[in-house]
């Protein structure tokens, strides 16, 4: 495929990195600072560049669109490639809101596009061996899912772009929250109901620095959620109990550890249950395999990508959460 990608910053790179790997080529660039669009196009021999991105998604040598942006331009820039009749790979969490999302769906179903929504973490080693697992009853039934993502921010993080509500559309929750209420669906199923709390304890920003969330699904279990900004440690932790066994993903590889799945097998006199580890050490992989499901994707095979009903389904639950969050308006004497 010949890939335009719009937003040029680390994950545009990330982005690129990968696709030229799996043998498709990047062949324009796009971000609001032309700079940094030609610097990632001088990567790529014949790769054009753009201050503009609508240049680029109307190009006729473009077949997929990756948009790598921050948050408020995400759902416009996605609408665009997709009235251009172009596949898009877009970052989540895809929108600033699922309000803002839902007509880009019915584009693209309009269009028959494919559009696939970047929660690479589907995609990481651990989390693809729990999902085989779960899928062949190691666990048994589902009960309940517990997890925790957080980092610690940097000097300054609260004037960054993530602490705009403009521009980000929400803080913590809608940042790293929506990893763990998707993956949250992905192994439950659909949310029937979802309550919470946004707060802001300790950074001094209008978005929240943590994201508390209970999430309830349709066969009757239940996701318990915590994202936050003020770790310190940056940690992540995803529990996944069924009936006869539970699965513990810790890590991601990085600044937040070695990525290593813990499987805990219920045995018939119960007590300590059997106990098998995987580790996967080395370069994150997530990327490649991500973009590869959307190409299968393009060429009709489902695999295991998040598409847009994903998307507006966790930024619907990071709506309730919101509105719960909210401030009580004064009543009128």
């Amino acid at each position: 495929m010949r890939v335009a990608i719009v937003g040029c910053g680390l994950i545009g790179g990330k982005r690129a990195k990968s696709i030229t790997a799996l043998g498709h080529s990047v062949v324009a660039t796009a971000d609001a600072v032309p700079e940094r669009a030609a610097m990632l196009a001088n990567s790529y021999p014949g790769c054009a560049s753009s201050g503009e991105w609508r240049e680029v998604v109307t190009r006729a040598d473009v077949d997929a669109v990756v948009v790598a942006t921050i948050n408020d331009s995400l759902a416009s820039i996605t609408l665009g490639a997709v009235e251009a009749r172009k596949h898009v790979l877009v970052e989540k969490p895809a929108a600033c809101s699922a309000d803002e999302l839902r007509p880009v769906a019915a584009a693209a179903r309009n269009a028959r596009v494919t559009v696939r929504v970047g929660f690479n973490h589907r995609f990481h080693p651990a989390l693809r061996k729990a999902r085989e697992l779960v899928d062949a009853g190691a666990c048994g039934p589902m009960m309940f899912v517990r997890g925790r993502y957080g980092h610690g921010g940097r000097i300054g993080y609260d004037r960054e772009w993530r602490a705009d509500p403009a521009l980000a559309g929400g803080g913590e929750l809608l940042d790293q929250g929506v990893h763990l209420i998707d993956l949250t669906r992905w192994f439950l199923g659909d949310v029937t109901n979802a309550s919470g709390f946004a707060g802001t304890f300790y950074w001094d920003m209008p978005v929240e620095d943590n994201g508390f969330v209970c999430t309830h699904h349709t066969g009757g279990q239940v996701g318990w959620l915590h994202a936050s900004c003020s770790e310190w440690k940056n940690l992540f932790c995803l529990e996944i109990y069924g009936k006869t066994g539970k699965l513990q993903i810790d890590g991601l590889g990085g600044s937040y550890g070695l990525e290593r799945l813990a499987y805990y097998r219920m045995l018939p006199q119960m007590g300590p249950p059997e106990t098998t580890i995987w580790e996967y050490p080395g370069e994150d992989t997530s990327w490649n395999a991500e973009f590869r499901d959307f190409e299968n994707a393009i060429a009709g095979v489902r695999g295991t990508g998040a598409t847009l009903t994903d998307a507006v389904a966790g930024l619907d639950v990071v709506a309730r959460v919101y509105a719960q969050s909210a401030p009580a308006k004064p009543q009128a004497a």
